[in-house]
């Protein structure tokens, strides 16, 4: 898969997820340790909300703290829908994956950062899926090309909190399986 149609399957499948949240759901615990699903969502979508002001040249000090907090509001699925959307829109724009974008670790290819937001994506949809009790939309193409985008960069994470250090799965394991292994989670 190229990185336009991963970032769109796991966007895709994240937001099916958060349509399937119910009024019940929203404080029940996710694999990631003091986040319930609406913590979780929230962290999605200020992420979401981040994409068209870098991919359109902002720096962290233009954006500041406009998206810390709660940025879910009384709509949190609403909330999700315009972010997810609009992100969206921002990375299929043209030429949107030839620039660099300011991250907090300083200027990337725009294209580092949407594989970023993609495995994101991909491993926050498992959690969420967790925390709601349904299926994980994370299918075996999906994770087998983010395998082959993280797996020789996983050294890259370690110690920064990005994610859990890789936790071992069975040798014959799925890709979804091994992604998450990768990444810290317990499949």
């Amino acid at each position: 898969m190229e990185l336009l149609d991963a970032h769109g399957s796991a966007l895709s499948g994240f937001d099916w997820l958060v349509k399937a949240i119910g009024p019940a759901d929203w404080a029940r615990p996710t694999p990631n340790p003091g986040w319930n699903v609406r913590d979780l969502l929230n962290h999605l979508v200020a992420e979401q909300l981040w994409v068209p002001e870098l991919l359109s040249g902002a720096d962290l000090d233009e954006v500041g703290d406009s998206y810390d907090g709660d940025v879910l509001g009384e709509d949190p699925v609403g909330a999700w829908t315009t972010s997810s959307t609009e992100a969206r829109e921002a990375w299929l724009r043209p030429g949107a994956l030839d620039r660099d974008v300011h991250l907090s670790y300083g200027l990337v290819p725009a294209a580092e950062f949407g594989w970023q937001m993609t495995l994101d994506l991909a491993v926050h949809g498992w959690d969420l899926a967790r925390g709601i009790g349904e299926t994980s939309p994370l299918h075996d193409e999906l994770a087998q090309t983010l395998l082959r985008v993280f797996q020789p960069q996983v050294w890259r994470w370690q110690g920064t909190g990005i994610f859990a250090p890789p936790v071992p799965v069975a040798a014959d394991a799925g890709a979804p399986a091994r992604l998450l292994g990768l990444v810290g989670r317990h499949p």
